[in-house]
């Protein structure tokens, strides 16, 4: 028997999907679902181009999950997320019933738990996988805006 992907896998395929997020000048979060060791869902923000506040890479991973799935529900989900969900993705992500969020960067300021967010009571949520990565990503990111600006 082939032995199952692990979160660090999974996180390295989110933190393509944020690459690809940065090369569209997009805030570079990634995210993937994964249910029985398989990708349903990839999706990275896209805020800027299609003009939308809630274009978030959680939100995009929701909805290509959801119809992957031909349900509103993802229980026995997992997403790979990487940066923490902020209040509005983890209310999506409560909604959807999501069996474990998985996430590299926190955000401090921003992110669910700052915020106080509740998230569905059977959701699973683990932190720091990647965190390094993806914490580099985002502060050239922002690094690199400020140069142009």
């Amino acid at each position: 028997m082939i032995a199952p992907f692990d979160d660090t896998y999974y996180m390295k395929k989110a933190l393509q999907e944020a690459e690809y997020a940065f090369e569209k000048g997009e805030v570079p979060v990634g995210a993937v679902i994964v249910i029985q060791d398989k990708i349903i869902a990839r999706a990275h923000n896209l805020t800027e181009q299609l003009n939308d506040v809630t274009a978030h890479a959680e939100m995009q991973a929701i909805t290509a999950a959801a119809n992957f799935l031909g349900g509103k529900y993802l229980k026995e989900c997992t997403l790979y997320v990487t940066l923490e969900p902020c209040q509005m993705c983890a209310g999506a992500l409560y909604w959807s019933q999501i069996s474990k969020i998985v996430y590299a960067a926190t955000d401090v300021d921003r992110g669910c738990g700052a915020m106080g967010t509740t998230l569905h009571p059977k959701t699973k949520i683990v932190g720091g996988i990647l965190e390094a990565e993806a914490s580099a990503l985002l502060k050239r990111f922002f690094a690199q805006r400020r140069n142009l600006n």
